[in-house]
């Protein structure tokens, strides 16, 4: 797979025979849309190699229940902000399953992980690595020296980055303006936990940082998500793993979905500019058109969604399944698909692979059920 912090193709092996991968989840409002339906069809790509490869994938998604803009939603909205929680990622999970991807071992919601993040902020204060400001408790970068190995930003970047993606590298007092918030002192009006720390509720970074530790242990083989997530996120929290457990780094590899755009820009909650799967499914549309036109698209190039792209997938899936259902085909090849997705996870490459036989005559009358499996097991299509 293609490895964020080096660059380049790296081999993933495990250790004793387990992939441990840890995906940054959705902060459940306005799901599920097609940009967030491609990073989840990634990380479903990269787990079904690995099971084909005969390696067991261990793979942890959080969920965001508590964070400022699913707070902004209730306040719009007027509505419970946990209802809003348990409505959308139900509703990410239904979409989830439509389009065969495969469940991850554990989903965790930042809410039921409050005592692990709370700890993880208590071992970076005993290791000088946290401070106060006004009630609130800040990670300082600057006891993290591995901070920036992860997407090699210049700090004007990263300071440009953080401003544009939830930090408040103005605020003053901070040691660092790239400092981020572990806890949150509470506010009048917001939800908050009583804890060691003061009531409050956690900041985003360490949320994902304490899950994977827990559930994990303190190094992961793989993290993943969007591109967007490189810088603050995935940064920051491999920081404060590394800082709190003394592994010096926290993920061997790490695999980012590029940004799905429409309209002329990233497809985006506060663009607006969303296409959702839920509502295609509603309109009639096969989930698994959906799943290949978003596999038709590499991974690590940005592109924008048109409508065109629905109409060539229906189109492919259509031609896949009635070659699928002849009686004879050419020789399966099944060596060249795993290929494609064993080589940096391909997806175009291993669909021109399936268009290829599906387009060719053959006598072989097990190439067919051959293909059927092939195409299911490796590609999600049915």
């Amino acid at each position: 797979m293609h490895d964020t912090a080096t660059g380049r193709l790296q081999p993933i092996e495990g250790r004793d025979g387990v992939v441990r991968m840890y995906v940054c989840g959705i902060t459940p409002y306005d799901a599920t849309h097609l940009g967030h339906a491609a990073t989840y069809l990634l990380f479903d790509l990269f787990q079904r190699a690995c099971r084909d490869a005969g390696l067991e994938v261990r793979y942890v998604q959080n969920v965001t229940d508590i964070d400022d803009p699913l707070l902004e939603r209730a306040v719009q909205t007027g509505q419970d902000w946990r209802e809003i929680a348990r409505r959308e990622t139900a509703l990410f999970r239904d979409d989830m399953a439509a389009l065969r991807v495969i469940a991850p071992t554990e989903y965790i919601g930042a809410v039921e992980a409050i005592p692990d993040i709370v700890d993880i902020v208590r071992r970076l204060r005993e290791r000088g690595a946290a401070y106060d400001l006004d009630g609130d408790v800040y990670f300082s970068v600057a006891a993290a020296p591995e901070f920036g190995a992860v997407g090699h930003y210049s700090t004007d970047e990263m300071l440009r980055l953080s401003a544009e993606r939830g930090g408040d590298p103005e605020r003053p007092g901070k040691k660092d303006p790239l400092d981020c918030l572990l806890w949150q002192a509470a506010k009048p009006g917001e939800p908050y936990w009583d804890s060691p720390l003061g009531p409050g509720r956690p900041g985003w970074h360490v949320e994902c940082a304490a899950i994977a530790l827990r559930h994990l242990g303190d190094q992961i083989d793989v993290n993943g998500g969007g591109t967007d997530l490189v810088f603050p996120h995935h940064e920051l929290s491999a920081a404060e793993a590394e800082v709190a457990t003394g592994t010096p780094t926290f993920a061997r590899a790490y695999l980012h979905q590029a940004m799905v755009g429409y309209e002329g820009e990233k497809m985006s909650k506060s663009r607006g500019n969303l296409v959702f799967v839920s509502r295609l499914r509603a309109a009639g549309v096969d989930p698994m058109a959906i799943r290949l036109a978003l596999l038709a698209h590499r991974h690590d190039v940005d592109w924008e969604w048109k409508d065109a792209e629905l109409d060539a997938a229906i189109e492919r899936l259509a031609g896949w399944r009635d070659a699928l259902r002849r009686p004879s085909g050419p020789p399966a090849p099944i060596t060249e698909l795993r290929s494609a997705l064993g080589d940096g996870i391909d997806t175009p490459r291993a669909l021109s692979v399936v268009d290829a036989w599906a387009g060719t005559g053959g006598d072989d009358p097990a190439a067919p059920g051959q293909m059927t499996a092939a195409v299911d097991a490796l590609l999600g299509i049915v």
